[in-house]
């Protein structure tokens, strides 16, 4: 028989964990103290393996396109366009979740410590905190934005060396690749991790959390449908001069295989085959969709968004001004850096906490119903690089 998904024994887990929670609600103590403990050993592995996966993913994603840059124009209007999206879709999923914030319910959890919580800083302060101070100390205090800073800085520097820097190059992709198999290890146990960190959560505060979740979801489709209308609707009418209606019939089969396959990258023959029917010339979108299935991710960087600021609330976490930014910044960078294995997505979501204060506890209450809103992400992610050829196209006059 064939062995079932990791992401169809996580969803098991949840089914388990939510079930296991509701019959030990009047023991919770036991659930607690005798099964959390577990899914605490699989929070740790994943906080290990943040920091490396988050600094070396940048840094190959960086290395990858030295290429652009002889590409003058053409590189230059791609990645400013999926930067731009980035951020509106980052800032899209913080505004809106934060309209219904109110609707979240605060989960008990007296094991976590919030004594860190991000102090309460101005935006220049936020800005200047960026930076950091020394190459070592962001690491150990996993401040992921510094760490994203440094990676950023790295991954220029072996660009801008060239030749000489291809040994390091090699070295730092080697590395990479190994980090992501280690994350691929730890995602092995991810089920008995969920079921462990999610039952005592049921156990305390009951059903109450289940709604919350169902809730998430809705939010989290009403972003990815409000950005693609919106964002990718505008753009190709004024930037690419089409039809938005026109724009989304072409799309629909790569819209469709994307939210059934799950992955930008299998969709990739699908998508160029419908740009090719707008009038996207091959050389053009074989160039922004291969780069747009690498780095640009809007829907990840909504959904981050979105889990800020509901896990936030769910432990009664007022969110500064401060944290609004770094939660923005750090998901509108490190969705550039999402793996691209199942489940990678909880890695970068614990490093996006990490960067506003937020207990990384919270993966765990999320991880059961990612599949469900990675589908959307997904499909997000894909129609964006269909939009960025269309206006890449308009702009190069070939279309």
């Amino acid at each position: 028989m064939k062995k079932p998904s990791l992401t169809f024994q996580i969803f098991i887990a949840l089914i388990l964990g939510v079930a296991v929670g509701l019959l030990m609600q009047h023991c919770s103590d036991v659930a607690v103290k005798y099964i959390k403990p577990f899914g605490v050993i699989f929070l740790n592995l994943i906080k290990f393996i943040v920091v490396p996966l988050v600094m070396l993913s940048i840094i190959c994603g960086i290395i990858s396109m030295k290429d652009i840059s002889k590409l003058g124009k053409l590189g230059g209007k791609t990645l400013l366009f999926f930067f731009s999206t980035t951020v509106i879709a980052a800032s899209l999923g913080l505004g809106i979740s934060s309209l219904f914030k109110n609707v979240f319910p605060i989960i008990d959890l007296p094991t976590v410590d919030l004594s860190n919580e991000a102090p309460r800083l101005d935006v220049m302060q936020q800005i200047v905190d960026i930076f950091p101070g020394n190459f070592i100390d962001p690491m150990f205090t996993m401040n992921m934005m510094q760490v994203i800073v440094i990676a950023v800085f790295i991954g220029l520097a072996i660009v801008l060396v060239g030749e000489k820097a291809k040994p390091a190059a090699d070295v730092l992709v080697s590395f990479n690749e190994i980090v992501t198999r280690i994350l691929g290890m730890i995602l092995a146990v991810a089920p008995i991790g969920v079921f462990c960190l999610l039952c005592p959560v049921v156990a305390v505060n009951g059903p109450s959390v289940l709604g919350s979740l169902a809730v998430l979801i809705g939010i989290a489709y009403l972003c990815f449908t409000i950005h693609a209308v919106v964002v990718y609707g505008s753009s190709v009418r004024l930037l690419g001069r089409m039809s938005p209606w026109k724009f989304f019939k072409s799309e629909f089969p790569a819209m469709l295989f994307a939210f059934s396959s799950d992955s930008s990258v299998a969709t990739l023959p699908v998508n160029m085959k419908c740009t090719q029917k707008m009038g996207v010339p091959k050389s053009i979108g074989d160039f922004v969709l291969s780069l747009g299935a690498t780095i640009n991710m809007d829907g990840v960087a909504i959904y981050l968004g979105v889990t800020s600021v509901f896990i936030a609330h769910c432990y009664g976490i007022d969110l500064t001004m401060g944290q609004y930014v770094a939660i923005a910044i750090s998901s509108t960078i490190a969705s550039i850096g999402t793996p691209g294995i199942p489940g990678g997505s909880l890695a970068l979501m614990a490093a996006v906490f990490a960067s506003a204060g937020i207990p990384m506890e919270g993966v765990a209450v999320v991880a059961g119903i990612d599949r469900i809103i990675d589908m959307g992400r997904t499909m997000m992610s894909v129609t964006g690089d269909a939009a960025c050829s269309v206006v890449v196209s308009r702009k190069e006059r070939t279309l």
